[in-house]
Order: structure tokens, then C-alpha cells, then sequence
């Protein structure tokens, strides 16, 4: 009798149908499927015409300018700098040169690379996807590996479409019960973050699982794998499941009839098997996971807007002890101030984390019939999305609270574009990075979820949202 195949991770089952040159100690060479570029791809492709190559797959890449695009307007005269302008220029040029297919900053489906992957259909599941950033971890929420690469990677890709990676280990993170009223996607994922820490998934390709994770839609999922990088993890993933098949149906680079259908087949193989190995497991308690905001300088410095700032002196370990005593100092903030007390000066909605158009919904949803006390901007994350929106009238909510409407693109996210929190100004932010000097010099960034940052927007302070719409 044949031996019963042993259970499999969906991410051993991906990773081995890719490996092409597989070495028991060391680097396996991977195949890539998708290799999506942005703006700073011109070293990658300066490398390829050093050496008089070009890629050897384009119809396996995808191109889309957003790090560096103007988020005031659809032309590189619009960049501030002439600098920023022609970078947008040259990827359009290398786009040509290299025959990818790509979303130029006037295509209506321009939009933050990690946004457009999986709304075109470009990220599905199975698949090896990367890109020039850190975030790519975002598309493994359709049920593909996808992880960040550097130019000098992103190069490789190009020319062989192939790229030399070490197997990380696995961490099934299950997040049990049921999420509760109010608490959305971004608040299970900062929880998760101050439970295991910054580091606490270094090494590790993630898969969430569990109750909690199963009841998101495909956009929450989006938002869970994009901070996977920000617990230190190489990629972040959910298995396909109906709800996957029900987002990807008809979207453009999607199969289409027959294809289709092939395509499900092998979809549905892809969940972990019962019983299959993962070299660390976590569980975590949904159903105690409430709106969360952060009060330091890391994601995992967070906590649920219900409670006060940490104070330091009660950290046994001198290194974090430090840490969070700088963190405080850096963002002005005494311990034992009720979190819902801390007055903000802006508000930010937007970013690969949160701008599609759930995000917009739920933050609308908030803002209607209210006005902003703070200054601050909601970008969407696609022309798409901005379509959507504006269709469904969220852009007059959102302008009449007195927000700025903008176009798509990555500048308030990392102080680009002219696009900043001033010194000392407190930001209610969507974005996934509160490091020091990471929204402008000086900038102290308060991560929440679009819902939260519309309820700060609307008090002028951090604020429970229930508190805002019942829950």
C-alpha cells in the first residue's frame, strides 16, 4: 500500500511547486511568477542595460509609478521637484523599453502597487509574487507567497525570473472567538503585533487562521498581511477560501471560463492540511481584541484606546525600559494620560494598509453629517477606488467634513511629495509605520484603524469609535 502523502502548509505547497534547484543546506532557487515594479525600479533596469539585457518575461510583470506620484495631481509636472518628475518619466521610458505592462500615472488604474495587485487580478492565489517592498507581504492575503525584494533582486527577477531565497520557517497565527462590534481589521492586526512584538515573527512566513480571520472580507485580510512585515515576518498569507473565489471572479488578469475553473480545482488544494507542521504556532483571543491605537514610536507599541500610556518604570527589562522611555519623550506624552485624552493636529486616511474602499466606507460612515476638528487628507488607494467613492458620494462626505480629497499614491505615508506631519504635530494615521521622522521630521504618528481615525478627526483627539456609532 502507498504511503499517505504527509500534510502540508498552503505555504510548503506553494514554496515546493516553485523550487527549481532545491539545496538541503542554504538557498533554494525560486520560480517568480509575478514581479511588480514601482518608480525605484530605474536601478534594476540601469543593471539590465549594463548588461545588455532585458526582461526575459514582461507579460509576467507588472508596473505602476506610486512611491514617488503627486497625490494633487495625474501628470509628473505636478511632482514638487523636477527630480521626482523625471523619476516618473524614466519608469514610464523603462516601461516601453521593456515592453511591461504597467498603469501609467494617467491610467485610471493607477493606484499604490500593493492596492492594484490583487483589484486587477494581477496577485491570486498560489502564486510567488514580488516587488521592491517591504508591504508586497499585503498580497498574501488572496493565498500567495509574496514578500519584498531589493533592486539588485528585483534585477535577477528580470532577467531569469527566477531569484536564489532560504526557506523561512512557518507560524500559524489562529486568532479565535468573535470579532467584536466596532473592532476592525487593523485593530486584530495591532493586537496580534503588541502580542508577539516587532520581532516576534522574524524568520517566519505567517499564515493567519481561525474564526476571526475567516469572517474578514478579502480587504481586511489585505490590511492583516500587510502589517506582517511590521511583526518581522518574510510574508504573511490566508488560505483561498469562497470568499477569496467570490473577490477574484471576473477581475481583469483573472482566468476567465474554463481557465477558471482549472484555476478553482487547484485553488481549493492549497488550504494547510489538517494536521500539517508549522515550526511555531500562536493563538490569539479575538474576542477580546478591542479598538487599538499605538502610543510609541513601533506598531507594537499599542493598546486599546481604553487604556493609559505605559509608563516605563514598570518594565522590568533596563533595554525595553529605555526604549519606551525615549519612545515617550519623542512623542510628548506622559505616562498614565488616558489614551482617549491626546489631543491630534491632523488626520490621515489612506495608504496600502488602508485605502480601498471598505477603509473609505467605514471612515465615511463616521464623518457623515460631522465636521473634522483637525485638518488632514483621505487619498484613496487606486483611481479605481477614487471612482468607486466618489459614485458612492464618500468624496462630498468626506470634503464637506472639511478633509482634502486627493489622488492615489504612497507620499503621505513616508513625508513625500510635500505631503508631511509637522514637528511636534500629533497624526491620527491609517498608515502601518510610526517610526521616528516616518510622517516628517519630528512627526508623532498614532496608528488606528479608518474608522478611528475618522472618530480623532471628528473630536480632535484619539477616541473610541463605538463611542461615535454604537457597539
Amino acid at each position: 500500500m502507498a504511503e499517505a502523502a504527509r500534510p502540508r502548509s498552503i505555504f510548503d505547497k506553494i514554496w515546493d511547486r516553485h523550487v527549481v534547484i532545491a539545496r538541503e543546506n542554504g538557498p533554494s532557487l525560486l520560480y517568480i511568477d509575478r514581479n511588480i515594479i514601482h518608480e525605484g525600479s530605474f536601478h534594476a533596469f540601469n543593471d539590465l542595460r549594463t548588461r545588455g539585457l532585458k526582461p526575459r518575461r514582461p507579460e509576467q510583470m507588472f508596473g505602476v509609478p506610486d512611491h514617488y506620484a503627486p497625490t494633487h495631481g495625474r501628470r509628473p509636472e505636478d511632482a514638487p521637484t523636477e527630480e521626482i518628475a523625471r523619476m516618473i518619466r524614466v519608469f514610464d521610458d523603462n516601461m516601453r523599453w521593456g515592453e511591461v505592462p504597467h498603469f501609467s500615472l494617467q491610467d485610471r488604474r493607477q493606484g499604490i502597487v500593493h492596492i492594484i495587485g490583487p483589484e486587477q487580478g494581477i496577485t491570486l492565489p498560489g502564486l510567488t509574487i514580488v516587488c521592491s517592498d517591504s508591504h508586497t507581504s499585503t498580497q498574501g492575503a488572496l493565498g500567495a507567497i509574496a514578500f519584498g525584494i531589493g533592486q539588485s533582486e528585483s534585477a535577477l527577477v528580470m532577467a531569469t525570473q527566477t531569484l536564489w531565497q532560504v526557506k523561512p520557517k512557518t507560524l500559524r497565527i489562529t486568532v479565535t472567538g468573535r470579532r467584536a462590534p466596532g473592532v476592525e481589521a487593523k485593530d486584530v492586526i495591532l493586537t496580534i503585533i503588541r502580542t508577539i512584538g516587532a520581532g516576534g515573527a522574524s524568520g517566519y512566513a505567517v499564515e493567519y487562521a481561525g474564526p476571526v480571520i475567516q469572517g474578514l472580507s478579502v480587504e481586511e485580510r489585505l490590511t492583516v498581511c500587510n502589517m506582517s512585515i511590521e511583526a518581522g515576518a518574510r510574508s504573511g498569507m490566508v488560505a483561498p477560501d469562497d470568499t477569496t473565489l467570490s473577490y477574484l471572479h471576473g477581475r481583469p488578469y483573472a482566468p476567465k471560463d474554463a481557465a477558471w475553473d482549472a484555476a478553482v480545482a487547484y485553488w481549493r488544494t492549497l488550504p494547510s492540511d489538517d494536521g500539517a507542521p508549522f515550526d511555531r504556532e500562536i493563538e490569539i483571543d479575538g474576542s477580546a481584541v478591542a479598538p487599538t491605537v499605538t502610543w510609541g514610536t513601533s506598531p507594537e507599541d499599542a493598546l486599546a484606546i481604553s487604556d493609559r500610556v505605559p509608563d516605563p518604570a514598570d518594565i522590568p527589562d533596563a533595554q525595553k525600559r529605555g526604549t519606551a522611555e525615549r519612545a515617550l519623550a519623542y512623542m510628548g506624552l506622559t505616562p498614565g494620560t488616558p489614551l482617549s485624552e491626546i489631543a491630534i493636529d491632523r488626520v490621515f486616511i489612506g495608504s496600502c494598509t488602508n485605502g480601498r474602499i471598505q477603509d473609505l466606507r467605514a471612515a465615511a460612515a463616521v464623518l457623515k453629517g460631522r465636521k473634522s476638528a483637525v485638518p488632514g487628507m483621505v487619498v484613496p488607494g487606486s483611481g479605481l477606488v477614487k471612482e468607486a467613492a466618489e459614485a458612492e458620494g464618500l468624496d462630498r462626505i468626506f470634503k464637506d467634513a472639511g478633509l482634502e480629497w486627493r489622488d492615489a499614491g504612497c507620499s503621505m505615508c513616508s513625508a513625500i511629495n510635500g505631503d508631511v506631519v509637522g514637528p511636534q504635530e500629533r497624526c491620527a494615521s491609517t498608515s502601518n509605520r510610526n517610526f521616528v521622522g516616518r510622517q516628517g521630521p519630528g512627526a508623532r504618528t498614532h496608528l488606528m484603524s479608518p474608522a478611528m481615525a475618522a472618530a480623532a478627526a471628528v473630536t480632535g483627539r484619539l477616541t473610541d469609535v463605538r463611542r461615535l456609532v454604537g457597539g
